[in-house]
């Protein structure tokens, strides 16, 4: 019994519930002591004085009351949460701001109306011109490129192998790390000035769809991977050819992870303004047709906008950054709604 009485930690006590919390306020309150009556001051240096006094403080107490293993793990844990806190306030301060400068601008007409006769220093107008545009250029984008990406993916994961297999990852690995400008690039000089086809929302969706393949590929192709070797398996031992075992057993096995794969790609190129700048054109009027002459888009009307010397249109880019940020989240909760529903209906 006093062996086990004398290894450190089997018999330490344990933190209260709010032993964190009062350890985290104690710094906190220390830390504004501090910033009160000492030189000290900054919002900056106040942030990083009470996160590090705040670890401290949380280690310390946890190493006298619950041991050094324990304080080693306390330790770990708020390094942790404090990284995490941290990665995620920058994001939501331009989440918030995005927010409130948002709201001031946008309106029932803003949503409803297009840029036609309104001048940069007019506080009318609206971006429904640019909601149609980029509806449209993704939407094409998507229709070119999730097909043919989900194609690839199945034949690299279920037919392909060797060195071909590899020259095809190779391949999708260059266009993942391409730069967006480069894809508006070659669209342009081949589709605008080769072709001459000229400024089009189907040009911008030809860079886009450039952008967004690699991306469905390489996620198609490692949710396909995760899907066990038994399901296939057995299926093959029931006399079902592969391609029915494919499209029957593989695919919506993977379905849920391929359409969030999906979502991210439609996320990535949504916003893309490059190569719209490069071969969409801009129009304010209306254009419904993206084969024929410019259109414009929610990342080319914020980029002009932003650039803007009036007020009017920076208050107008603001609230078509927001309105393109609730089409992201609209598009990736759908997504994800319908990837439960599938689950679901497949148990």
């Amino acid at each position: 019994m006093s062996t086990l009485t004398s290894v450190s930690g089997l018999r330490a006590g344990s933190l209260p519930r709010w032993g964190v919390g009062g350890a985290v306020v104690a710094a906190v309150a220390v830390s504004v002591l501090l910033f009160a009556v000492t030189p000290m001051q900054g919002e900056a240096d106040f942030l990083v004085f009470a996160t590090v006094l705040t670890i401290v403080t949380i280690t310390a107490t946890s190493a006298a009351v619950e041991g050094r293993r324990r304080a080693k793990d306390r330790l770990a844990t708020t390094v942790a949460i404090v990284f995490l806190v941290l990665t995620l306030l920058p994001l939501g301060f331009v989440l918030g701001y995005t927010i409130k400068r948002g709201l001031q601008a946008i309106s029932g007409n803003f949503l409803t109306h297009s840029m036609a006769g309104v001048g940069p220093l007019s506080s009318g107008g609206g971006i429904y011109h640019a909601i149609v545009g980029t509806l449209e250029q993704v939407l094409l984008a998507s229709l070119i490129a999730i097909p043919l990406g989900l194609l690839v993916a199945i034949y690299v994961t279920e037919f392909a192998g060797g060195p071909l297999a590899t020259a095809i990852r190779f391949l999708i690995d260059v266009m993942t790390g391409i730069p967006s400008i480069v894809a508006g690039l070659f669209v342009l000089a081949f589709w605008v000035l080769a072709l001459h086809k000229g400024f089009s929302g189907f040009a911008g969706a030809l860079a886009l769809a450039i952008i967004e393949l690699p991306i469905v590929v390489r996620s198609a192709e490692e949710m396909i991977k995760l899907v066990p070797a038994s399901l296939r398996e057995a299926s093959y031992a029931l006399g079902v050819p592969k391609w029915k075992t494919i499209v029957r057993i593989v695919l919506p096995t993977a379905a849920s992870g391929i359409i969030t794969g999906v979502m991210l790609a439609v996320a990535r190129v949504i916003g893309e303004t490059a190569p719209v700048l490069l071969v969409v054109g801009n129009n304010d009027f209306i254009q419904t047709n993206p084969f024929n002459g410019g259109q414009s888009s929610l990342p080319l009307f914020v980029f002009q906008g932003a650039g803007s010397s009036s007020h009017f249109d920076v208050d107008r880019a603001w609230a078509a950054a927001l309105t393109l940020i609730v089409i992201v989240a609209v598009l990736y909760i759908a997504a994800r709604l319908l990837a439960r529903r599938s689950g679901l209906s497949r148990r």
